[in-house]
């Protein structure tokens, strides 16, 4: 499938966010491009790899992010590391990623450099041990992965997951920021930090 030209999903003099919904259970895919320097990078290889390499071709990208390693964000990291993309992952994920590849480690409160971008890591274990999420620096952006969707938390129903973890993870990592602070999940639309920030009790009380 040829990839998409209307990709961009929001930016400003900086930085171009293009969006692409891929595979059986609709990922989101983000690239996030510096407009000054043109360099790029992907957020989670998650399937459609040859929709996702034009793009990358296209938009300047060189390396991949990815929030977590379950098998719906990796499917395209082979043809991604074929082509030469240097793919990142947290090491508690990494073993999620061991018929994939991987080729470097994301810690926590790294500083990830594109271009003249800064990316914080945000660890959010809870989804997956590992799970990631990334704060882009001077913008209202936080990309939360599979940790924080419209509606609540992600999926604790596996066997590495937890309820209470994820939800000090969203507590304690992510309603710290503002308000206005939008969340780009893994899957579905996006939202912000004060629109779901009041129904935190309500998550707890129904537990998932």
């Amino acid at each position: 499938m040829a990839a998409p030209t209307n990709t961009l999903h929001w930016s400003n003099a900086d930085v171009e966010v293009h969006k692409v919904v891929v595979g059986p259970v609709e990922n989101n895919v983000f690239i996030v491009r510096c407009t000054r320097t043109g360099e790029a990078v992907l957020i989670d290889a998650a399937n459609e790899h040859e929709q996702l390499l034009e793009l990358c071709q296209r938009l300047g990208v060189t390396r991949v992010l990815e929030t977590h390693g379950h098998w719906d964000h990796i499917q395209a990291v082979p043809a991604m590391r074929e082509a030469g993309y240097e793919v990142a992952v947290t090491k508690l994920d990494a073993p999620k990623l061991a018929d994939v590849g991987y080729d470097v480690f994301l810690d926590d409160t790294e500083v990830i450099e594109i271009g003249k971008l800064r990316f914080h890591a945000i660890h959010n274990p809870g989804h997956t041990p590992g799970s990631i999420s990334f704060d882009l620096a001077d913008t209202p952006l936080l990309f939360t992965g599979d940790t924080l969707f419209p509606g609540g938390p992600g999926n604790t129903s596996f066997d590495d997951a937890d309820f209470d973890t994820i939800i000090r993870s969203i507590t304690d990592r992510l309603f710290t920021f503002p308000d206005d602070t939008i969340v780009l999940p893994g899957h579905g639309l996006d939202t912000t930090i004060g629109t779901e920030r009041p129904h935190l009790e309500e998550w707890i009380e129904r537990g998932w």
